[in-house]
């Protein structure tokens, strides 16, 4: 028997790398150390409720029909992809209610409410975040990781209009004058776990792929693209073990030999890490195989923020209230000042409420809906001990959703603190992104998908390029396996439409 390729972890970078791999003719074997695969997206079902546990936006469905195409399938067959609208309800303080929408004059007619000269700024806004998305996405999206030469592929008058060296913030600024519009504008940020008033203004390329591309929910909840996704690469001859951690990548003359589970070693021809880079570094490379100036610079970087989930079972259906829902804080610089800068819990946090029972009324019993409450959090540090005061944050949470009005009637409730992210997914330090992007080379420093000094060692997943996001995630899984593939001398399948 042929021998394998070793994916460590089941999420959906490892699920990708596995698909393409698989459709490539390799015989691939994946590790994933918890029940089910999906790492970062999984779910939760109690009582008749289900909740989404991880990843709750979806966009650019084109990513996954193309991953589906690769192995000559179709993803209709698979994975049904719904347009939300509105793609999010904004809440502030002073009672304005804006719902972010594709619909441009529906979209114009709030704006006009909120200042009428920021109509046409929006609209510059949205052209903006598109010539990003046309410049940059070749390069640095959609293309095996960037170097300086890879500058030279876009030709000069737009090479200068990538806007590195400005913040979200100050482009944006640039753009509309209200501070409603801004702090839209500047949320996308937290899609990478970054701040608008650090992250380079070419994120704001983000605005590009919710804005004009859309917001969409798969049927069944987000997990069904992980369960989609398992269902495909099983049926290209995908070995899937779950509850099976990898105690060690085994490494011998610089170049990987397989992997060590439940104490028994396992040769493998090469191996793709769909785990946090820096923990793949610090815990599973034996020590001898670890460039320690690598080590050093990715243990010292700085952390994307984390995440403090609460998933409630409410009572009662809240008219207010759409399928996404952002409930904004007066002081988002400080906000951001609290996670990069002093490390702390926000003291008063701006709150996300996924309610995926408005979309898929399965998803909870009648007259009750299921809340999915995501605040942003730093990453993990002694400056907060989660075992003890997560009570306390769950009540600040609680408390910043009551200036809005919002007091839900709470019949049960689950959470996920930094320190059980980092538990369950590996993620070094609960960081949901890996390093942060809060500098303007944030694109070249993050981790390449092709080891630098262990032959044979690939990575895929949100820490490594192309970055965080489930899109970008299973673009990841779909470099890695490309460049493994190049290095045995084979070529991935081409995406064609079955």
């Amino acid at each position: 028997m042929a021998e394998p390729i070793a994916i460590v972890g089941g999420g959906i970078g490892g699920l990708s790398a596995a698909i393409h791999l698989a459709a490539a003719g390799e015989r691939v074997i994946v590790f994933e150390q918890n029940a089910q695969v999906g790492g970062k997206m999984s779910e939760l079902r109690a009582e008749g409720f289900r909740w989404d546990t991880g990843p709750s936006v979806i966009t650019m469905p084109h990513v996954f029909e193309a991953l589906f195409a690769a192995a000559g399938k179709r993803m209709a067959d698979y994975l049904t992809l719904l347009p939300a609208e509105p793609l999010t309800r904004y809440f502030y303080r002073d009672g304005t209610v804006l719902d972010a929408t594709r619909d441009l004059p529906r979209m114009i007619a709030q704006i006009e409410q909120i200042e009428r000269r920021d109509v046409e700024g929006y609209l510059a806004y949205l052209a903006y975040a598109a010539r990003l998305h046309r410049i940059t996405g070749e390069v640095f999206i959609y293309d095996t990781p960037p170097t300086p030469a890879s500058l030279f592929k876009v030709p000069l008058r737009d090479a200068l209009r990538v806007d590195a060296m400005r913040s979200m913030d100050a482009a944006i600024r640039s753009f509309v004058r209200s501070p409603h519009l801004r702090q839209l504008l500047g949320r996308f940020a937290t899609y990478v776990g970054a701040s608008p008033y650090r992250a380079p203004a070419t994120l704001n390329v983000i605005g590009h792929v919710e804005l004009n591309g859309g917001v969409y929910y798969p049927r069944g909840g987000v997990y069904a693209i992980a369960r989609a996704m398992a269902r495909l690469a099983t049926e290209l001859g995908v070995e899937i073990r779950t509850s099976c951690a990898v105690e060690r990548i085994l490494v011998k003359n610089r170049r990987v030999s397989g992997v060590q589970v439940g104490g028994e070693r396992m040769s493998a021809k090469a191996v793709v890490a769909n785990v946090d880079v820096a923990t793949v570094y610090e815990k599973l490379l034996p020590a001898e195989a670890v460039n320690a100036a690598r080590l050093r610079r990715l243990l010292r970087a700085e952390p994307s923020c984390s995440g403090y989930v609460l998933l409630l079972s409410v009572q009662g259906a809240h008219e207010r209230l759409a399928h996404h829902n952002v409930f904004f804080t007066d002081d988002y610089r400080a906000e951001f000042a609290d996670i990069f800068e002093r490390g702390v819990t926000p003291s008063d946090p701006t709150v996300y409420v996924a309610i995926t029972s408005k979309s898929d009324p399965e998803d909870a019993p009648a007259g009750m809906e299921n809340w999915f409450v995501l605040v942003n959090a730093p990453a993990l540090s002694e400056r907060y001990d989660w075992t003890r005061d997560a009570p306390r944050y769950r009540d600040r949470v609680l408390a910043a959703l009551a200036k809005f009005g919002i007091v839900p009637h709470i019949r049960a409730e689950y959470q996920l603190t930094p320190a059980d992210i980092a538990r369950l997914t590996g993620a070094r330090r609960g960081a949901l992104y890996g390093t942060s992007s809060n500098t303007p080379l944030a694109a070249f420093l993050r981790p390449h998908n092709r080891a630098r000094d262990v032959r044979g060692l690939y990575f895929a997943g949100g820490t490594a390029h192309p970055g965080g996001g489930v899109p970008m995630v299973t673009l990841s899984g779909g470099v890695a396996a490309r460049l493994l593939l190049a290095d045995l001398g084979k070529r991935a399948q081409v995406p064609t439409q079955a």
